[in-house]
């Protein structure tokens, strides 16, 4: 246990690093645990940038794909901050990480997380205008606008990460330094604090339900007209078509916000660390290896850029072959 002692503070100790539990202290499970996870950090990262690489043919220049580029970039980022470190822990006895360390990595999760949140608002309020309104749809959703979107995202997810981080390493950990977690959170770090932290969590959860509800009633407002539009459709295939350019996004929606909902709208007498590590795996390790698939799984234009993406390749092959 790694301390340092604080002459302005007296004989106070404070910690200078933390243990990371990971997800399990059983032996044999180490190797086989670092390899299942490799397995899925090289699918998110291989799916991801293909659907980045895919969303810039051309064809796909619209407000929906480079939404969806966005959301590909924030995948690959939310997977890195926290399933490197894990697989390192895998195989290694000393499983510590320094104190800031720990609050860059609770930073960047919070920002990238937060923005991610807000970004699927906004793809929630793109699929509205194009099935609303699509006779206006690319000037209503232009470049200019799409920009400030995704920036306001990103804005808005920075200023989330700066102040949660802020505020949980502004507590005084004076006990253990073990959490029993696989990444730097907040849940588990305020369990370790030596002091009531009842205030702190009321004011993390006034934090979490802005975050969350505030792009979640977007989202809800957004398709509620969608619905009300497509059952007015008369056409059944112009309805089958319209509920398939949401249907991802949807199942998107429903797996990032059930899992974050979970762990963060929970106090400190509520935490559990088995359940909770559960939920934090869906939403920093396998949401963003299923977003690539579930986007491309569903969407013909997707699938029709990745057989002219892989066409090309093929002739390209054969006239180097040729030459």
């Amino acid at each position: 246990m790694k301390y340092t002692e604080d002459s302005r503070r007296g004989n106070v100790t404070l910690l200078t690093e933390f243990i990371l539990l990971g997800l399990s202290n059983h032996p044999m499970l180490q190797v086989p645990l670092f390899c299942m996870f490799l397995l899925i950090y090289l699918i998110t990262l291989v799916g991801n940038m293909l659907i980045i690489i895919i969303t810039m043919e051309p064809s796909l220049h619209t407000p929906m794909y480079f939404f969806l580029r966005v959301l590909s970039i924030l995948d690959v980022l939310n997977a890195s901050v926290t399933v490197p470190k894990m697989l390192v822990n895998f195989l290694l006895e000393d499983k510590g990480i320094s104190y800031t360390g720990c609050a860059a990595q609770m930073y960047f999760l919070l920002f990238l997380g937060s923005s991610e949140c807000f970004l699927l608002a906004a793809m929630a309020y793109d699929r509205y205008v194009a099935i609303c309104n699509p006779l206006r749809y690319m000037v209503l959703m232009n470049r200019k606008v799409c920009l400030s979107l995704v920036v306001l995202s990103w804005f808005c997810g920075n200023i989330v990460g700066l102040v949660q981080t802020a505020w949980v390493f502004t507590l005084p950990f004076c006990g253990s330094n073990q959490i029993n977690y696989f990444f730097c959170d907040i849940p588990p770090l305020i369990k370790l604090s030596c002091i009531d932290t009842s205030l702190y969590e009321m004011q993390a959860m006034t934090t979490t339900v802005l975050v969350l509800f505030f792009p979640f009633c977007l989202i809800l407002v957004s398709y509620t007209r969608i619905i009300t539009a497509i059952l007015k459709m008369t056409s059944a295939e112009g309805r089958r078509k319209a509920f398939l350019t949401c249907s991802s996004h949807l199942i998107v929606v429903t797996l990032y916000y059930t899992s974050g909902s979970l762990i963060y709208l929970k106090l400190k007498s509520d935490y559990s660390p088995d359940s909770n590590k559960v939920l934090a795996l869906m939403y920093t390790t396998i949401t963003p290896m299923l977003n690539p698939i579930i986007y491309s799984l569903r969407n013909k234009e997707v699938k029709g850029a990745v057989r002219k993406l892989m066409g090309g390749r093929r002739e390209r092959k054969m006239f180097s072959q040729e030459k």
